[in-house]
């Protein structure tokens, strides 16, 4: 019922233009900022965003792509891509006892949900088309807060410094500006 609904929410906000806010009716991106914003995620609760996991790169990703790459389970690695190369984020894991809970096969391979435009050539689970938005991710005061984070989750560190942190299944990697 989740997903249906979720897959309505995107369906709506795709041919409305709109903003797609998930987890509350705020959102993180303070209110003067939101004509920006395609999509965010709650200002609460200490949660992430996971990545898809991917047992085979994709052979043309968009510049933008980004994923747990788990072609290899025992070293499971977080990257970009910046349109003419892989970029690690993250170090090397372990992962293989994470996927367990993962799908062994691919479903609906052809399957994706696209916001802000009713088609799109990028390959990806899902897909944000804008060139005047962007996403906001889950933001964090502190890692610690969250409460057994899955390999491939990625959120936004807000406390005294500013960073983007990805779990990679072990341990924490960060990207400071």
């Amino acid at each position: 019922m989740k997903k249906i609904f979720i897959t309505m929410l995107f369906i709506w906000a795709t041919s409305m233009g709109a903003q797609v806010i998930i987890g509350d009716a705020a959102g993180t991106a303070p209110a003067n900022k939101k004509q920006s914003v395609l999509l965010e995620f709650a200002n609460s609760g200490d949660k992430g965003i996971i990545l898809p996991y991917v047992r085979t790169l994709p052979a043309n990703p968009a510049p933008g792509t980004i994923l747990l790459d788990s072609t290899v389970l025992t070293s499971a690695k977080v990257k970009l891509y910046n349109g003419s190369s892989w970029v690690v984020l993250s170090g090397d894991s372990d992962i293989s006892s994470s996927l367990v809970n993962q799908p062994a096969t691919a479903d609906g391979i052809n399957a994706k949900a696209i916001i802000g435009s009713t088609t799109s050539a990028a390959d990806g689970v899902l897909v944000l088309e804008s060139t005047t938005k962007a996403m906001v991710l889950p933001t964090v005061t502190n890692i610690e807060n969250i409460v057994n984070p899955s390999p491939g989750m990625m959120v936004y560190v807000k406390g005294s410094k500013k960073y983007l942190a990805f779990f990679d299944g072990s341990k924490w990697a960060f990207w400071i500006p």
